[in-house]
């Protein structure tokens, strides 16, 4: 009798053993949905708004732009937004709206981080007029 237990013990051991398959659980049904973005889209902006937002914010202080007709050092060479997004690996506009609303979150080499954080005193639109501004080409 103990030998036929052992051997039924044996048995059902080896019978989960086989396969070679993992099984994940899988639901059959999903209530609600999932989102598709974490955070909301910036609205389209307006070059020309930005243009003036970017005199009246006294970004011509500090910043060499030639649209702007400024030739200022202090903060880096925007004329090279596209060369600084590309070493930070950012696309152009999502590196141009970063560094406006959080400046201390990409420093150019040889520059000190003394810009305004401006997403704390700039609307959203704002921003992004002025992102429209510095990468419209």
């Amino acid at each position: 009798m103990r030998r036929l237990a052992l051997l039924l013990g044996i048995a059902f051991l080896l019978a989960g053993c086989g396969g070679k398959q993992v099984v994940s659980p899988t639901a059959e049904t999903v209530i609600g949905t999932i989102p598709t973005t974490t955070t909301p889209a910036a609205p389209p902006g307006n070059a020309a708004a930005g243009g003036k937002l970017f005199a009246s914010q006294g970004c011509t202080g500090c910043h060499t732009f030639k649209p702007a007709g400024s030739t200022k050092t202090i903060g880096p060479d925007l004329d090279k937004l596209a060369q600084y997004a590309k070493t930070a690996g950012m696309p152009l506009a999502d590196f141009t709206h970063e560094s406006i609303q959080n400046p201390g979150a990409y420093v150019e080499k040889g520059y000190q981080n003394i810009m305004p954080n401006f997403g704390q005193t700039l609307t959203p639109q704002q921003i992004s007029d002025l992102v429209a501004y510095l990468t419209k080409g």
